[in-house]
């Protein structure tokens, strides 16, 4: 019975820290006007892997991304400049997937536990998503949205994986300032 409790307790706290919400946060560079930029383009990929070849050999993981990125552009203002023009903005990302342990201890000051009240230790994988966007001109990032949520369960699964990018992305650009087309 014992046995049985632990595992009850191990699966619940596994489902727990995979509903855990995700995370996600922006940073502006201070006195940039993002009214004066109307253009952007894709910048060169990282040469650096993902960390999961579940990803790193994902043809679609970048479709995803990129279609998700080019349609909130497109609702902050921002065009894709044209072949052979160049942009006002560079758009750059950077995705990594690690190992995580969390270790949940049951909350005995308030009288209160699951299961046998030790210790619980949960492993999920947790995936980050960093996008930059850079002004051409001065080589600086402006802008630097980043996301980041488990895993667990989703590298697998292509529907879910495409639901929580398009998520994480949407989530992200909602911190960023419009762009200059769309405020004419």
């Amino acid at each position: 019975m014992r046995t049985l409790t632990a595992l009850a307790a191990a699966v619940a706290l596994a489902a727990t820290a995979a509903c855990a919400t995700m995370s996600v946060s922006s940073h502006v560079e201070r006195g940039v006007n993002f009214a004066e930029f109307t253009t952007y383009e894709w910048g060169p990929p990282d040469n650096l892997p993902v960390g999961d070849p579940r990803l790193d050999n994902n043809p679609f993981f970048n479709d995803y991304l990129q279609g998700a990125v080019e349609k909130q552009m497109a609702a902050k203002g921002f065009t894709r400049a044209a072949a052979g023009r160049p942009a006002d903005l560079l758009v750059h990302y950077h995705a990594s997937v690690n190992q995580r342990l969390d270790v949940y201890r049951a909350d005995n000051e308030a009288g209160y536990c699951y299961g046998d009240c030790q210790p619980q230790v949960v492993d999920f994988e947790q995936g980050t998503l960093v996008i930059d966007i850079v002004d051409v001109k001065t080589k600086k990032v402006i802008w630097r949205g980043w996301a980041q949520d488990t895993m667990t369960g989703v590298i697998d699964n292509q529907a879910r994986l495409q639901k929580q990018v398009d998520e994480g992305v949407t989530k992200m650009f909602m911190l960023l300032p419009r762009g200059g087309a769309a405020l004419r």
